[in-house]
């Protein structure tokens, strides 16, 4: 195996035109804008302004020279499977440009992009590894030919932006189907639909999930794909690992679960910062222990795993690589205010909030709690999913909550319905004013555990800043 990933072969290296010259120099000049006035990190306002110059930028940075990319979609998972591989990657001597931020849509992977090359044009040597937002992959991905794609998974997210969940699916197998017969298709079998996607297209593909003889978790009214992707059949499972994925094979047409090129055999989630897990692959068999907890941080290891396996990279320093890696921004994040802990947890849909919740409990969490939900364009509009959240699991827990958001009413509805008593629950619409609510009695040592959709949390993650708590999120 090699470390490196040579580009693409382009022809003769052009000058770039003055249009692109002038889209990166007003790029990175918003971003340099954007960062002065502290209203920002420029991880989106970098590539908007580069397009609006010159909307062929990526194109001209990224795919006419052949820049080796690493695309990592799906509903969930997205942030640690590329932090993880990005670490990977790093670990084997890979130099790698990564939107660490998070910024997902066209305008953020724009934004990787220029803001990693240089004004004549030139990236530098090495891989970026971009986290792709679903419904923004057929954009971004003819820009870019990824040399490697991975996805996730696929749940029902955002309704009132995609559509059901077969359309997205649907986009993405257009995708997958188009990409290069150089290019390596990484999907997560233990998903019924994503084990499918471009099942004819001429390439390399790797698979990968869990293969431990226990289910940890179980099918329940959250789940999404429990029907053959074939006949529509109900899938009948041997063990059930998240949600809709595991071991599944279909009685009527005789589908099952594909064959696992990359498998987890061992998994042990002890607590709030560790996850213990083997992954057998092709060539070696790798013990890890990664400082994130979760189920969930099994599959996203394994993911980033099956990466460098459809790359043909080394995984000789992938232990020490990934025992580096704590939680992104808002990934039971912890945050240390005047003695008191906060732990930050982003959910935005009945899976990521059932997993958050169930590795909350591995702790006895959560007691004290802020929850905010808002209905912005990013969050989206539609919050009926609310219903298939697992709330009655933490009630009995919960000894106080301050529920907050444009959406605050409706949450605090959810949760009495759940089982919290109403004398325990307190709405606070304002994000600044709900953390200092919740605060508010906490004594030295204790811990609040914030879950909140992606707008307001950056909202109060902005306020622990400017109070002096934290660093910039774009910065973690």
């Amino acid at each position: 195996m090699t470390s490196q990933i040579s580009r693409r072969p382009s022809g003769p290296t052009k000058p770039i035109s003055v249009r692109a010259f002038l889209a990166l120099a007003a790029g990175k000049g918003a971003a340099w804008a954007t960062r002065l006035a502290g209203r920002g990190g420029g991880t989106a306002i970098t590539g908007m302004v580069a397009r609006k110059v010159d909307p062929h930028i990526l194109d001209e940075l990224v795919r006419i020279p052949g820049v080796p990319v690493v695309a990592i979609t799906g509903s969930n998972g997205k942030t640690t499977t590329a932090r993880f591989a990005a670490a990977l990657l790093r670990g084997e001597g890979v130099a790698v440009s990564h939107n660490s931020a998070g910024a997902n849509l066209i305008q953020g992977v724009t934004s990787l992009a220029v803001s990693h090359a240089n004004l004549r044009g030139h990236l530098p040597d090495g891989v970026l590894v971009a986290e792709v937002d679903e419904g923004a992959l057929p954009r971004v991905a003819p820009e870019t030919l990824p040399r490697a794609l991975l996805v996730t998974d696929l749940f029902r997210d955002q309704l009132d932006r995609f559509g059901e969940i077969y359309a997205v699916a649907d986009a993405i197998e257009s995708v997958a189907a188009a990409l290069p017969a150089d290019s390596a298709l990484i999907v997560n079998a233990d998903d019924p639909m994503v084990a499918t996607l471009a099942e004819k297209r001429v390439g390399r593909r790797v698979t990968f999930g869990l293969a431990i003889k226990r289910s940890t978790d179980q099918i329940t009214r959250a789940a999404d794909t429990i029907r053959c992707p074939r006949c529509k059949s109900d899938l009948k499972y041997r063990h059930v690992y998240l949600s809709h994925m595991g071991d599944y094979s279909c009685p009527a047409c005789g589908f099952s679960r594909p064959k696992l090129d990359v498998a987890v055999t061992s998994l042990e989630v002890p607590g709030l910062d560790r996850t213990l897990l083997t992954v057998q692959t092709p060539g070696s068999k790798i013990n890890l222990e990664i400082p994130q907890s979760g189920v969930h941080i099994a599959y996203d290891a394994a993911g980033a795993i099956a990466i460098m396996v459809g790359l043909g990279i080394s995984l000789e320093h992938a232990a020490a690589s990934l025992a580096t890696v704590g939680p992104a921004f808002g990934r039971l994040e912890r945050i240390y205010a005047n003695e008191r802990t906060i732990i930050l947890a982003f959910a935005k849909n009945p899976t990521s909030y059932n997993t958050t919740l169930r590795a909350l409990a591995t702790e006895g969490e959560p007691k004290q709690l802020l929850i905010a939900a808002s209905n912005t364009l990013v969050d989206g509009e539609d919050f009926g999913w609310l219903w298939d959240v697992d709330f009655e699991s933490m009630a009995p827990k919960v000894e106080r909550v301050v529920v907050s958001g444009t959406r605050a009413d409706e949450l605090a509805n959810r949760l009495h319905y759940a089982g919290v008593p109403k004398g325990k629950l307190k709405v606070i619409e304002d994000r600044p004013s709900a953390l200092r609510e919740a605060l508010s009695p906490l004594k030295p040592g204790a811990r609040l555990i914030v879950l909140s959709g992606y707008t307001p949390l950056i909202e109060l993650r902005n306020e622990m800043t400017r109070l002096g708590w934290t660093g910039r999120y774009w910065a973690v």
